[in-house]
């Protein structure tokens, strides 16, 4: 059979695993028969499509959605196929080079698992063991900063509370919770000077600066803020989205009700839900 034969055969093969899928990409993106879209795209315009697509998976985890965690698992593994293609077609490395880089990564990881090191650790030590085995790893690349290596792309939140637990490893760390929250209490009141005699750019900054002290809260607190904040979402979704259905049982839209009976409604469905969980 011809090699042309061949690649048909895969495509339509349901069984063929990571083959098929690797063929699908390659045939998207070849350039005389490829898709135009696919063929237009670099690494800077899919990017944004891969952040989308992890905010997704963690979306369906968060939801307990199963059925649509395999979808949104196989979108994300069709990100990687992506990139490693046009990495491939610029000669960078090709998707089986990354298929080695992250398993040789985590077999030297775990030497506890797949080398002579012993499993019985703490997994406090096992943490340590993996910060020392990424510092490594790190000054390999000659990031020897304490900060150096933290990916410049995260949601601000999350970098923020990763730049903090860097500093924090080599001793630059408020001593407890307690110094935080006398942290924020000052960067509350310097935001509030600053939203009434401060220019727009400086009441940003000012407005930063206390998200950056309520990530490290969080840290101190062993909530991680991207977590907590995503929860707090999904309750004042779930919340305002019951305001609106017994403001429909009134015949009525949020735009035609006001903060009083809206208010008053929320408060409703708070006691609703302390009353079901009690249930």
């Amino acid at each position: 059979m011809s090699e042309t034969g061949q690649k048909s055969d895969i495509i339509h093969d349901e069984t063929a695993g990571i083959d098929r899928l690797l063929e699908i990409m390659r045939r998207l993106r070849d350039p005389k028969s490829g898709c135009p879209w696919d063929l237009e795209q670099d690494f800077t315009t899919i990017a944004p499509y891969t952040i989308e697509e992890a905010y997704e998976v963690a979306d369906a985890i968060e939801r307990r959605q199963w059925q649509e965690l395999k979808g949104e698992l196989g979108d994300l593994l069709f990100q990687s196929v992506f990139h490693a293609q046009m990495a491939e077609e610029a000669g960078y490395f090709n998707f089986q080079d990354v298929v080695t880089t992250m398993s040789n990564k985590m077999v030297t990881r775990h030497p506890h698992v797949f080398g002579d090191e012993s499993r019985e650790k703490s997994a406090d030590q096992q943490v340590q063991d993996w910060e020392t085995i990424k510092a490594a790893e790190r000054a390999a690349k000659a990031e020897t900063g304490a900060l150096d290596g933290v990916a410049v792309g995260l949601p601000a939140l999350l970098r923020a509370y990763k730049l903090q637990k860097r500093a924090a490893r080599v001793g630059f760390d408020w001593p407890s919770a307690q110094n935080v929250l006398a942290k924020i209490a000052e960067e509350s009141a310097e935001l509030v000077d600053a939203r009434e005699s401060f220019t727009q750019d400086e009441v940003e900054e000012e407005f930063g600066d206390l998200l950056f002290v309520m990530a490290n809260l969080a840290r101190h607190l062993g909530v991680e803020p991207e977590a907590a904040l995503r929860r707090t979402n999904a309750k004042f979704t779930r919340r305002f989205k019951s305001v609106e259905g017994k403001l429909a049982a009134r015949g009525k839209r949020p735009e035609d009700s006001d903060l009083a009976e809206m208010d008053a409604l929320w408060t409703e469905v708070k006691l609703e839900e302390k009353a079901a969980r009690k249930g």
